[in-house]
């Protein structure tokens, strides 16, 4: 090997994005088999996934996804990529169906058998589900979910599970062949679905990646990245006041609202709704994927889109919000808001009464917030006792979520009373308003839903209820609910004079 092929092959080596389109060939939806050109879904996942391993040293994704997006091709150049170039590795792939397992081997297959002579590895052995590189002692398996026991006793570097919503004993493959990769730099665990309702393992496990309480990273892929989800407008067409919504915040354009409405057609049959069934296999954002069942939510995903979109500075008098963890699942959550603009989310896990004391007094003495209100359920009330007892007393407003609320003959309670108060803040069309740019938040805000009691009194959805339901609690939901608690009333302390609106609070 001269210096120009060296040069050539330690490029491919070290160079997915350069290696893919010239060495690995696919069969595209035609059914032409060609070079595989990473589309936008893909590069979008290749850069987080590089991102990830140049910070941490290794991979752990989850990817929430569309149909046909791509995501299980690309897992299987890159995982063909990096075995065919690296001695003593196994890729192990894990699918939920026997005939998905088959077509996943067939594209390794194809990947091999179309590889150049430059850089095809020596194949030892091959089979229906198993390809052995023998000079690298490297090999690539597939496997199906429905085999409790698959995988296990095996060491593995590079783990790719596919259609992870729709394996049947997810929890043993966790506890299994999962845990056949090592905690070591340069391992790789890739998990793709796209979404199959709440409660299950994949759902469990995209919380927690959302929320930042595991080391996986959450990688979402709405539908219309895909260029070919395009239909030809008919002639007449004329958009929707839901999709003008569409195209306001998604810069959709006719042809893809037209492939929308062709999908939600095909898909209203046999009494199922063609919008729902639209949005779980075509999400536009992660919270639509995994839709919520069983009541209609208070808030809607469009004003927290809209406001996770927009950018501006607060004015006004500084209010924070605390929702301290209840239970040992539960998180802590603060979020500041100042009038129009609710921004810098904190949350935490496992902390003490004390701890979060501190956070908070360290939080009041250099920010100096008009107020700090606070929910005195759970690890609350030692949170507001103590920094009482620190002398911050005038700041502090402990909120009683299960209190009556100001007005009783509108809401059950006070956090009902909150929740519509945000709502309204969110959903003010005259004048827009920021939050963080969080999914963990959006998912919080959109998770709960309503109904009315006998009065007529509007009632939010409890925690224990939404638990129940198989979604975490929403606490910086309730964080940001709580800056809606009571008006600010007029201070004066030793740092400045805080002026607020006496019957809105913001």
């Amino acid at each position: 090997m001269n210096e120009r092929e060296r040069a050539i092959r330690r490029r491919l080596k070290d160079d997915f994005e350069h290696y893919a389109p010239r060495v690995l060939k696919i069969r595209s939806k035609s059914g032409r088999v060609e070079p595989f050109e990473l589309n936008q879904a893909q590069r979008h996942i290749h850069a987080c996934l590089e991102e990830q391993k140049r910070q941490t040293g290794k991979v752990r994704a989850l990817i929430l996804k569309g149909r046909q997006q791509g995501a299980s091709t690309y897992t299987e150049g890159r995982f063909y990529w990096l075995v065919s170039h690296r001695k003593g590795v196994r890729s192990f792939i894990l699918t939920h169906e026997a005939e998905s397992t088959g077509a996943l081997f067939e594209m390794a297959e194809r990947y091999h058998d179309n590889c150049p002579a430059l850089v095809r590895p020596s194949t030892g052995a091959s089979n229906a589900r198993e390809l052995y590189f023998d000079r690298l002692d490297s090999g690539y398996k597939v496997g199906t979910a429905g085999n409790k026991s698959v995988g296990r006793g095996t060491t593995i570097q590079y783990f790719h599970g596919s259609e992870v919503a729709f394996w049947p004993h997810a929890s043993e493959h966790a506890k299994g062949i999962l845990q056949a990769v090592p905690d070591a730099p340069d391992t790789e665990v890739v998990l793709e679905s796209t979404a199959n309702g709440i409660g299950n393992y994949f759902h469990q496990q995209w919380q927690a990646a959302e929320a930042g309480e595991s080391e996986f990273l959450a990688i979402f892929v709405p539908w219309y990245w895909q260029a070919e989800y395009r239909k030809p407008v008919p002639e007449g067409f004329v958009r929707t006041d839901a999709e003008e919504m569409l195209v306001k915040l998604f810069g959709l354009d006719d042809e893809q609202l037209q492939f929308r409405r062709f999908k939600i057609a095909e898909l209203s049959a046999d009494g199922i709704e063609g919008t729902s069934a639209f949005k779980q296999e075509y999400p536009m954002t992660a919270q639509e994927a995994f839709q919520v069942s069983g009541g209609d939510t208070l808030i809607t995903p469009e004003p927290v889109i809209a406001a996770r979109r927009y950018k501006c500075l607060g004015s006004g008098p500084l209010i924070i919000g605390v929702d301290p963890a209840r239970f040992g699942s539960d998180r802590t959550a603060i979020i500041r808001r100042r009038n129009r603009a609710a921004y810098s989310l904190e949350t935490y896990t496992k902390r003490s009464t004390m701890e979060i004391a501190g956070i908070v007094a360290s939080i009041i003495k250099k920010e100096k917030p008009a107020q700090v209100a606070i929910d005195v359920g759970g690890l609350g009330a030692g949170v507001v006792d103590r920094l009482e007892e620190l002398g911050y007393g005038d700041i502090v407003e402990a909120v009683n979520f299960g209190a009556a609320a100001g007005d009783p003959e509108l809401y059950r309670n006070k956090r009902a009373e909150m929740w519509w108060l945000m709502r309204d803040w969110l959903s003010d069309d005259t004048v827009p308003v920021m939050i963080p740019d969080r999914d963990a938040l959006h998912a919080d805000l959109c998770g709960p839903t309503y109904r009315y009691d006998s009065n007529q009194r509007r009632i939010l959805e409890s925690k224990e209820d939404i638990a129940k339901r198989g979604l975490r609690s929403p606490d910086a939901g309730d964080a940001l609910a709580l800056t809606f608690a009571e008006p600010v009333r007029i201070k004066q302390d030793v740092h400045a004079r805080v002026v607020a609106d006496a019957t809105t609070g913001y």
